[in-house]
């Protein structure tokens, strides 16, 4: 047997689900993998095939969370993580480029905070506001003619990445949310006082949201990027120190 190490505390969040099947498979799916946290934002009603196909898991249905909103359902976790089986080819539309899910599941070893992986519907999956919301996008490769995976084994196949990838070494410590949302503020400022365009504005604030959600900065790295960024914002505005020193 391998040894187990300390990985991330998941939560599984299925938006909009249609079928109760597909919840009641993805809690048996939980049950094998050690996952125990399940919110469904607006879904379907749960009965006796949603218990039937959750077989050991049914207690995870039991407790699951019912919420009616995409925020209710990630608000106090560390790290959202958005799926979809529709992907861009080429690099400038973000809010559409993933990550492979076992290169991001391996990024994520030894992780210690609670990471929301979000599901979206079995028709439509998640809307582009939803994605906006994500720090990271994922996707499970598969074949170019019929790349949409069923919801439930979708599911499955992300939680086995996230269950192998646990059993490694622990990374050093992340930077935390409240620390990650500080350094969009940053940014937001530079952006500012560089003038960059407007309507340039929200793409890029998305782009630099999932590239910082793909990379997972350590606090070492978020306080050398803060470092950074706080010092171009005040020269920009109020010119080098050190050129004012020789002026006077």
């Amino acid at each position: 047997m391998m040894e187990s190490s300390v990985g991330p505390d998941i939560r599984i969040v299925v938006v909009g689900a249609k079928f109760e099947g597909n919840v009641g498979a993805i809690a048996r799916s939980m049950a094998n993998f050690d996952v125990k946290e399940l919110y469904l934002v607006n879904p379907c009603e749960l009965g006796d095939d949603a218990y039937r196909r959750s077989k050991h898991g049914s207690q995870i249905l039991d407790n699951a969370q019912i919420v009616t909103s995409f925020e209710d359902a990630v608000k106090d976790c560390f790290l959202v993580v958005g799926t979809s089986g529709v992907t861009t080819k080429g690099d400038r539309n973000y809010s559409r480029v993933p990550v492979p899910v076992r290169e991001f599941a391996e990024h994520c070893r030894g992780y210690p905070e609670r990471i929301a992986i979000v599901f979206g519907r079995e028709d439509i999956g998640l809307l582009q506001e939803e994605l906006n919301m994500c720090d990271v996008l994922i996707t499970i490769p598969s074949g170019e003619e019929y790349p949409i995976l069923n919801l439930s084994h979708a599911a499955n196949i992300v939680m086995y990445e996230f269950f192998q990838a646990c059993h490694e070494n622990r990374r050093p410590e992340p930077a935390d949310r409240a620390e990650k949302e500080r350094m969009f503020r940053f940014f937001d400022e530079l952006m500012d006082a560089i003038e960059y365009p407007p309507n340039r504005r929200e793409m890029t604030r998305i782009m630099f949201r999932r590239m910082m959600g793909r990379s997972i900065p350590t606090k070492y790295e978020y306080n050398t990027i803060m470092g950074v960024f706080g010092d171009a914002s005040k020269i920009i505005r109020h010119g080098k120190p050190w050129e004012k020193k020789k002026e006077e």
